[in-house]
Order: structure tokens, then sequence, then C-alpha cells
């Protein structure tokens, strides 16, 4: 039962990576260089941040972003320098 339990859990955190991943390639993309869908370096930057503060906003990708906008004064000195440009 706990196998089942921790196999569960790891699938759900693997899930919530991905979602997060794929946030950020959305964020990226819809900045002002609309192409460009960020470095590896932004992603890093925001991820954390996104789990910190807008986790519960996982996997909408608009939530999220509103979400980091609103607590702009609570982001982390990377992730900000990310929403700046």
């Amino acid at each position: 039962m706990k196998a089942r339990f921790a196999r569960s859990a790891a699938l759900l955190r693997r899930s919530r990576r991905a979602s997060t991943l794929g946030f950020l390639l959305t964020l990226m993309a819809s900045s002002a260089a609309h192409a460009q869908q960020g470095t590896p370096e932004q992603r890093r930057a925001c991820t954390p941040d996104v789990y910190r503060l807008c986790a519960g906003e996982i996997p909408n990708a608009r939530a999220i972003t509103a979400c980091l906008r609103r607590q702009k004064a609570s982001l982390s000195a990377a992730c900000a320098a990310v929403f700046e440009r």
C-alpha cells in the first residue's frame, strides 16, 4: 500500500513539474520577444517562485502568470528580472 502511494505521489510531482515547465515556456513565449521561448536560466529562475507563491494555480498558465505579477514584491530577484523584460 505504501509503495502504491509513493508511486502516485511521484507521478503527481512529475506531472506538476511538467505543467510548470509548460507554464514557463508559455510565459517566455508571451513576453516581449514573442518568438523566443526563454532560456533554461529564465525557467530555472521562476520555477521555485511558482511552487512557493502560485502552486495552487498549476497547470493554468494564465493564472500562474497573473499570480506571479500580483506577487511581484515577493519574487526572487532572478524571477523578477524575467518579468522586467
